[in-house]
């Protein structure tokens, strides 16, 4: 239990947590870390014994899950997502308003030396973390997939976007057919009439999860492909469809996400790819 003293998690260090527990938790606790996860902005507005009934659980339950996770039971867990809730929706939601935040309420204004010293130690950080903490096995699996297919669908929205364009470029190095689909001009469903059986396709998505490449993937599947996705959480709608999930996790500064540590992946898988590819051609 949390004592008075103890700082106030965020929701996505709840949700990791949540993300890296869940293979321990009882079928009961596992229901409610996956409404959790497709749901978090509703937990900040719905009662006890409404959350239960949309997990099929008794609200006693939820109280076991709240303090599995350290808080004092089921109001502290919801005051955390109300709290971010309300963030959302306030107008200091934007990039500017972020900024702005950090300025006010920091003790020390720093220099824009500092600023990009300090982001960068951040993101420093996260790479370590995401080197100590990758699951070796499903990175592994993931090349095998890649390896295997003749072709590859890339897809991505949003801050995923850029992702997605550099892992266009870099498996067009291969002798494998790459497809970038297009999300931008809502063609993204059409382009799934091309999909066939043994395909691969790679989906990039974080919080809040585009719907379009949700959509995507989901229809991809149907058609007999491999889903194999980047994304924040284990628990991700994402991650309940994929083949192989890669879960990373990105560090923030000043209000900013970055996107070294899921960049980084994409680049690894690549070049791990590549290496698999060559290896295949020059061994007996």
């Amino acid at each position: 239990m949390k004592t008075a003293a103890s700082p106030q998690p965020t929701v996505d260090e709840t949700i990791r947590r949540i993300s890296l527990a869940y293979e321990s938790l009882s079928n009961q606790l596992q229901a409610i870390a996956r409404y959790v996860e497709k749901n978090r902005d509703r937990i900040g507005i719905e009662g006890i014994r409404e959350f239960a009934q949309q997990c099929g659980v008794q609200p006693s339950a939820i109280v076991r899950f709240s303090k599995r996770f350290g808080f004092s039971g089921f109001s502290e867990l919801q005051a955390m997502f109300r709290e971010n809730l309300y963030k959302q929706l306030s107008p200091e939601g934007c990039y500017t308003a972020r900024i702005r935040n950090s300025i006010t309420s920091a003790n020390h204004i720093p220099s824009t030396v500092e600023v990009a010293k300090d982001f960068l130690e951040q993101s420093i950080s996260g790479m370590r973390d995401l080197q100590d903490s990758m699951n070796l096995s499903t990175f592994q699996n993931a090349v095998e997939l890649l390896s295997k297919t003749d072709c590859v669908w890339i897809a991505a929205s949003h801050r995923s976007f850029p992702i997605a364009a550099y892992l266009e470029y870099a498996l067009q190095h291969t002798d494998k057919r790459v497809m970038l689909v297009d999300t931008k001009s809502s063609m993204h469903m059409g382009q799934m009439h091309s999909v066939r059986k043994n395909d691969v396709i790679l989906a990039i998505s974080f919080l809040p999860y585009a719907e379009e490449t949700l959509a995507v993937a989901r229809n991809a599947i149907e058609r007999g492909a491999h889903l194999i996705v980047i994304t924040d959480s284990g628990l991700s709608p994402l991650a309940q469809l994929a083949s192989v999930a890669l879960v990373v996790h990105e560090t923030t500064s000043f209000g900013f996400r970055s996107l070294c540590n899921a960049m980084g992946l994409a680049q690894s898988l690549f070049v791990s790819l590549a290496y698999s590819l060559e290896l295949s051609k020059t061994s007996p």
